[in-house]
């Protein structure tokens, strides 16, 4: 498998986590992305940046997701980036935030890159951060 980095990675190298689509659990996968931004060795605001970014991505994501839904985040790690997918099933009908609107503007300041896609009743957003230089 090759992620959006470009180099390839092995099932060591990600971590799945799935907990209920309810803004109550967004601390957990808070907590997992700062865990393993600071495994790479992402500076403290880069880290808070990506913390912050999957907060809005996932805040994006419930309005659209169905009840009693499961969201799904996939966590793959490379030596200088962390990408983030973060996945959900929608209800009939529902968008995502245009990318003008103020919750994309936060994404893409905060992220290297983002993305998204909707598609067979399921939304996904994906966020790459790269480690910056120096370390």
């Amino acid at each position: 498998m090759t992620q959006l980095t470009g180099q390839p990675a092995t099932d060591d190298d990600v971590v799945h986590l799935t907990v209920p689509a309810d803004g109550g659990y967004l601390g957990v996968l808070r907590t997992a992305t700062a865990g393993l931004a600071a495994r790479l060795q992402f500076a403290l605001d880069e880290i808070e940046d990506l913390r912050i970014a999957v907060d809005e991505a996932c805040a994006m994501l419930l309005a659209i997701a169905t009840r009693d839904a499961v969201l799904e985040c996939r966590f793959s790690v490379t030596n200088d980036a962390l990408t983030v997918e973060v996945t959900v099933p929608t209800v009939r009908g529902a968008t995502l935030p245009a990318e003008s609107s103020f919750a994309w503007k936060v994404l893409t300041a905060l992220t290297t890159s983002a993305s998204a896609a909707a598609t067979d009743g399921r939304a996904t957003i994906s966020l790459l951060t790269r480690r910056s230089g120096g370390y």
